[in-house]
């Protein structure tokens, strides 16, 4: 999969003692940051997933953009990095069925 230069991917850790929370939050954004792709992974490793097309469980796409990665480092609980197109592709494989 090639990357496309106007999108980014990012991987937060949620740092949290919430068991029915995620603590891995994972997305593909466009060039307005806006989520196309999610992943919501959890301690026991099950993951829900959205799209902009069909979702697992119930999360859905985030309405409003997502801030930097500058930003949502600023609060202790996340700890937020750049992941490759092809690293976000492995993980939304591993997680998601074929036809999402």
């Amino acid at each position: 999969m090639q990357s496309c230069p106007q999108r980014q991917y990012i991987d937060v850790a949620w740092l949290h003692n919430e068991p029915q929370e995620p603590v891995r939050l994972v997305s593909e954004l466009n060039e307005a940051r806006n989520e196309l792709r999610k992943l919501e992974i959890f301690r026991d490793g099950k993951a829900l997933y959205a799209s902009e097309h069909q979702s697992s469980g119930d999360i859905g796409l985030s309405i409003e953009p997502i801030p930097t990665l500058e930003e949502i480092n600023e609060d202790p609980q996340f700890k937020g990095c750049s992941i490759t197109a092809e690293a976000f592709q492995a993980l939304w494989q591993q997680h998601v069925r074929p036809d999402a």
